[in-house]
């Protein structure tokens, strides 16, 4: 049976994370491949935010940022883990792992060695990038930094990813389908 491996190489799984500042467009992007069937995992930051106003902390984030990035990363990793065991070959996530640890780096806080470690130990295949896009910004509930913060902490992710050696593919200001178009070429090739 050995003699037939090299015909039954497994696929490689693909783990795409789509990354950008608050208010470029990632969850519209997620909801527009998940709508053409691509399987796809959903930003958390918002459940752990909506969790935590239930036990009576109105914004987790300013008020207790560790707390809220060790959830975060938590739910991040286990994502990682729940793509790697997804039948089907491409996942996409909306943000990853190190976006814990480009946030952080944002506010200025420190936080513990095992995030570092978790990012070098989870890897992505692929990370798109969305720009800064002030005409599609707003701010609401979950979103409360204004524009210009917004470009500040794209400026965080961009270093914090380009840190753990990964090569940012931005995806241009377009069309939600021409966005997922892009996307698609980029990853078919």
């Amino acid at each position: 049976m050995s003699k037939f491996a090299p015909y039954f190489q497994k696929v490689q799984k693909e783990i795409i994370v789509i990354i950008g500042g608050p208010g470029t467009g990632k969850s519209t992007l997620i909801d527009g491949l998940i709508a053409k069937g691509f399987c796809c995992y959903p930003e958390i930051s918002r459940e752990v935010t909506l969790e935590a106003k239930k036990q009576g902390i109105e914004q987790l984030f300013l008020e207790k940022p560790l707390l809220f990035s060790e959830l975060l990363l938590e739910g991040r990793k286990k994502q990682f883990e729940d793509a790697q065991n997804e039948p089907h070959n491409v996942v996409f996530i909306d943000r990853g792992i190190p976006d814990v640890l480009a946030y952080m780096h944002y506010i200025g806080d420190s936080y513990p060695a095992s995030f570092d470690a978790i990012c070098k130990e989870h890897k992505y295949s692929k990370i798109f990038i969305l720009p800064p896009w002030e005409e599609i910004y707003i701010s609401d509930d979950a979103r409360y930094e204004n524009y210009e913060q917004a470009k500040l902490i794209q400026d965080h992710l961009i270093e914090t990813y380009q840190g753990y050696g990964y090569n940012l593919i931005e995806v241009p200001k377009d069309t939600v389908d021409n966005r997922i178009l892009f996307i698609l070429d980029t990853i078919s090739n």
